[in-house]
């Protein structure tokens, strides 16, 4: 059997997996903007997400809605329309 955990708090998401994939697509708006995200960090009103690469993306005026480990999705949306 898989173990997932997921830890969420409120400046920070980790997420550990065993035997399965556990990188998560970042979607904002109904689309995917970014893709294997591993870290996700809350600054203020910006969510900064990074891969196993350590490539990062930086979404201004965002928070996170939505963790959703089953799917591997993490959802957010804009604070400003």
């Amino acid at each position: 059997m898989s173990l997932i955990k997921a830890l969420i708090t409120q400046n920070h998401f980790f997420h550990s997996c065993e035997n399965v994939m556990c990188e998560f697509k970042v979607i904002l708006n109904g689309k995917v903007q970014f893709k294997d995200a591993i870290y996700a960090k809350v600054e203020g009103d910006n969510v900064t997400v990074k891969n196993i690469l350590g490539e990062a993306k930086e979404f201004k005026n965002c928070k996170i809605v939505e963790v959703d480990v089953n799917s591997t999705r993490l959802v957010l949306s804009s604070l400003k329309p």
